[in-house]
């Protein structure tokens, strides 16, 4: 996601140790059994920038290190692929500018692909089994190298001025009705609009398992065109849009609609009947920052508590990676930030190891 100063937006970016004297010799932490204290350790954390780091600067980070003793350094970091070049090409000097990165779903299986991330150890990750099995990602030979994070939907929105009724379905997007009137995402890896297609109208993503599947799905998606006004890359210019009326409907992300919406704007976050569009960040360390494993471990684990991901949903925006019936999250909390909807799920796969297939396809769609 990139910025937007129009409001706060809570996407705007956008463990067990294997010895004491890894690190350090102390008490058992209360309330955290299976980990021990560390002493003067500090860990290096890559987190999306503005906004969200911000929030995990004063709202996580501080209690991190009140239950383990572990300082963060907290680096703020690109989102995409331009972090992932920046950990490979450091590396191969046997560096990283990080211990541990937050990652997205395609660069996390390039990386696991490359041989980038080191494995981690579930025995060390106790509270592992909270996080969704779906967002436990694993390198060729099974190990996990990467653990779920935290998440965030994209929504159908629309401006209530202009549209007494919400639409209910990602198929009303098709809708002559809505001739010159949407704003849609502009690139194929993050719009989604392949597998939005896919579940609606051909039985779900795995239809986007062939190169046919993809075409069939872009061709779908390019129906869309005389409906679309703006294909944005610039969430501000679209925000800013659908509060006006000027574009009054469209996909966003549901969270920051949200907060417009407690901000008094005309505007509204749907999640229809198919399901918001599920996208998420998740933990990983390169094997150039081993050393600090040990202490990766502690962190990853702590992040994956049920506590936290509460915290990270009440004062992140972020929609949990753990089951909700975990947390003490209320209807009305989780609701802003989350849904039990079984949601459109990208097919990373599809972007990673087709990209330049998926982005030829999409060019000829939007240009055709």
């Amino acid at each position: 996601m990139t910025d937007s100063n129009l409001i706060q937006s809570p996407i705007r970016r956008r463990s067990v140790l294997a010895g004491l004297s890894a690190a350090g010799v102390a008490s058992v932490v209360t309330g955290f059994p299976n980990i021990v204290r560390a002493q003067e350790k500090k860990l290096r954390v890559g987190v999306y920038g503005g906004y969200f780091k911000d929030t995990f600067d004063t709202a996580i980070f501080p209690d991190f290190k009140a239950a383990t003793g572990i300082t963060i350094e907290s680096v703020a970091e690109p989102t995409g692929e331009v972090w992932l070049v920046q950990l490979e090409q450091a590396a191969r000097a046997g560096k990283s500018p990080v211990d541990v990165s937050m990652m997205a779903g395609v660069p996390v299986i390039r990386g696991a692909n490359s041989g980038l991330w080191a494995p981690l150890d579930p025995k060390r990750l106790p509270n592992l089994k909270n996080v969704k099995p779906h967002l436990v990602n694993r390198n060729k030979a099974g190990e996990v190298v990467a653990v779920g994070a935290t998440g965030w939907y994209i929504t159908l929105v629309s401006n209530t001025d202009v549209y007494k009724e919400a639409p209910t379905s990602w198929k009303d997007i098709w809708d002559p009705k809505y001739k010159d009137s949407l704003g849609l995402l502009a690139n194929v890896g993050n719009s989604y609009l392949l597998e939005v297609a896919a579940k609606c109208y051909f039985g779900g993503i795995k239809h986007l398992d062939t190169d046919d599947g993809i075409r069939e799905a872009a061709a779908k998606v390019g129906e869309l065109k005389p409906n679309v006004r703006l294909w944005y890359r610039d969430e501000a210019q679209f925000e800013q849009a659908l509060k006006s009326g000027e574009i009054p409907m469209g996909q966003y992300f549901h969270d920051v609609t949200r907060l417009a919406v407690k901000d008094g704007f005309p505007v509204r976050s749907t999640m229809p009947i198919e399901g918001g569009i599920y996208d998420y960040g998740s933990w990983a360390v390169t094997k150039a920052a081993a050393p600090a494993l040990d202490l990766a471990h502690i962190y990853i684990d702590y992040m994956s508590q049920a506590s936290t991901q509460a915290t990270l949903a009440r004062k992140l925006g972020a929609a949990p990676v753990i089951d909700r019936s975990l947390t003490d999250l209320t209807d009305e909390e989780f609701d802003s930030v989350s849904s039990d909807i079984d949601p459109v799920t990208p097919h990373y796969e599809m972007q990673a190891l087709k990209t330049d297939f998926i982005n030829q396809v999409w060019s000829e769609m939007q240009q055709g």
